[in-house]
């Protein structure tokens, strides 16, 4: 780990390390991409189809999370504008968040319609939800 500095006197504490175990540029940075999870055209008040596909929608998330490929994920608060929640895929190439996407019952029946694009942010996202398991008393 090395120090840098700027002309402001603000300390960098650069580890090279993790840096390239997260794949940073030299911002600390990477590409991702954002999903926004919209209301799709799907219409049930089939309580045992609703329970089904969001059982299938949370194990589709854990499987993402547990393997590195979803790095942010949750739901929005009630809105006018019909966005239900969002994913941020640790992917580097379109084909495979849409592939990745297909695994989810909620978003394969309609039920949620989905847009991908691409998103710029901080390398370290990843490693927030080793973090988030220590606070989480119990799962979703």
């Amino acid at each position: 780990m090395s120090t840098l500095s700027y002309s402001q006197n603000t300390e960098i504490q650069y580890d090279s390390v993790l840096a390239q175990k997260l794949g940073a540029d030299v911002y600390g940075m990477k590409s991702y991409f954002f999903v926004l999870l919209k209301t799709g055209s799907f219409v049930t008040n089939d309580k045992v189809v609703l329970d089904s596909l969001f059982r299938g929608h949370m194990k589709n998330i854990s499987k993402l999370a547990e393997s590195n490929k979803l790095v942010v994920a949750g739901p929005y608060g009630k809105n006018d504008l019909k966005y239900r929640g969002l994913f941020i895929l640790n992917v580097t190439e379109l084909a495979e968040a849409k592939e990745l996407l297909k695994g989810d019952p909620a978003i394969s029946s309609g039920l949620f319609d989905v847009e991908i694009v691409p998103w710029y942010g901080s390398a370290a996202l990843p490693v927030y939800l080793e973090t988030h398991k220590k606070i989480a008393a119990q799962n979703p």
